[in-house]
């Protein structure tokens, strides 16, 4: 469980210096669209960085593979959803958005995990 708490921190901050970055140093360089591109990219990364770090403690909670597989859901998740848009709003190839819904199912897969996890708390 530490190993997803280090990862929801550190994803949490560099979705902090991600929206920083689009804020300030993308405007100028992105058309409005990309730039939305890149800022869901950031929001849905902070949002599942702290999945991650609820992951990390329901597990000091309970046992079981479903914590386990919801903490590596939110990781794959913020790595296909968020990267992909991250990519996309970089090189403006919008082929890249056929991964998004991946990384979109590793999140739903992980909050039903994690739910499923959470029905063993005391």
């Amino acid at each position: 469980m530490k190993l997803f708490a280090i990862l929801g921190a550190l994803f949490g901050g560099l979705s902090v210096a991600a929206g920083a970055f689009g804020a300030h140093a993308l405007r100028a360089q992105l058309d409005a669209r990309m730039l939305e591109v890149f800022e869901t990219g950031a929001r849905y990364q902070m949002y599942h960085a702290l999945a991650l770090l609820a992951v990390a403690w329901l597990g000091t909670q309970v046992q079981g593979a479903a914590v386990h597989l919801a903490g590596w859901a939110f990781v794959a998740g913020i790595l296909l959803f968020s990267g992909s848009l991250y990519a996309m709003a970089f090189t403006g190839m919008r082929a890249l958005g056929a991964i998004t819904p991946i990384g979109g199912v590793a999140f739903i897969i992980g909050w039903l995990a994690l739910a499923w996890a959470a029905t063993r708390l005391g």
